[in-house]
């Protein structure tokens, strides 16, 4: 009788312990989620202040297009031929390779433009952002703006938000017209499918509807990746190995978040 009862103190003890656990790992969520919501909520604010430095978002906007242009191209590029070499696989047999177009075209403005250009840019431009804020943190460079009386949300944050939030659709129509062209050369070289159809095969199901879905997916994409690293850059602490942290985590968040933004969008809007 006492073996068992012991067992059973042993079975609430774990139980508690993991329960214990749990609530702490629910709690750390949303403190985080909160924390992010209310960090943006700040950045928002700042924009109407946009007028009184432009050069500062302009400076910005051109790191981020313009610099990220090669590695969005070279992936557009062999997003777009891979994309029609696996329709021409799957169509085989089934369906006539004149609709390699329809399929392309679909898949790379709703959704391989956008998420794969946001996760491109967010490993490039997002990774950037936070060690550049967090090596600005743990130096305490944004702690002496602010005994200055100068805000970093500003100064800093707003800019940066605010260039990727307006960069970040050109660069996806960028990088769909590249994909479409880079599955045109695919099609016309190893299925021998001429331009003229597949070019009717995207026009054939072309909405508006996907083109402005696709856009809205790179704004969204656009905050969520200036958000994310200049929310971990900004919290950095533990000197050099904590740049290291916040730019790992920086990049892991948004990579999430906009797979789950692009889930949710699909499910709104299509």
């Amino acid at each position: 009788m006492s073996s068992g009862n012991s067992v059973l103190s042993v079975f609430r003890t774990k139980s508690d312990e993991f329960a214990e656990r749990v609530g702490t790992c629910v709690v750390s969520v949303f403190e985080v989620v909160g924390s992010v919501f209310l960090f943006i909520l700040t950045i928002l604010s700042r924009i109407p202040k946009v007028f009184h430095r432009p050069h500062t978002t302009i400076e910005h906007m051109s790191k981020i297009g313009i610099t990220s242009l090669p590695v969005v191209a070279l992936t557009s590029v062999f997003t777009g031929a891979v994309s029609a070499w696996q329709a021409a696989y799957q169509f085989s047999d089934y369906i006539p390779l004149s609709y390699i177009g329809v399929a392309v075209g679909k898949a790379i403005m709703i959704n391989l433009g956008p998420v794969l250009t946001a996760l491109v840019v967010a490993g490039r431009i997002g990774a950037a952002m936070a060690a550049e804020l967090g090596t600005m943190k743990v130096t305490e460079q944004i702690d002496a703006m602010e005994c200055l009386s100068l805000d970093p949300f500003l100064y800093l944050f707003m800019p940066r938000f605010l260039a990727a939030v307006i960069m970040m659709p050109m660069l996806v129509i960028l990088s769909s017209f590249i994909g479409l062209m880079g599955a045109l050369v695919c099609s016309s070289f190893f299925f021998g499918l001429e331009g003229h159809i597949f070019f009717n095969g995207v026009k054939m199901f072309f909405v508006l509807k996907d083109v402005i879905i696709g856009l809205f997916k790179s704004v969204i994409f656009g905050a969520i990746i200036s958000s994310m690293g200049c929310y971990y850059g900004y919290y950095t602490s533990g000197g050099a190995q904590g740049v290291g942290e916040a730019t790992k985590k920086s990049v892991v968040a948004s990579s999430v978040w906009i797979l789950v933004a692009g889930y949710i969008t699909d499910g709104l809007f299509l």
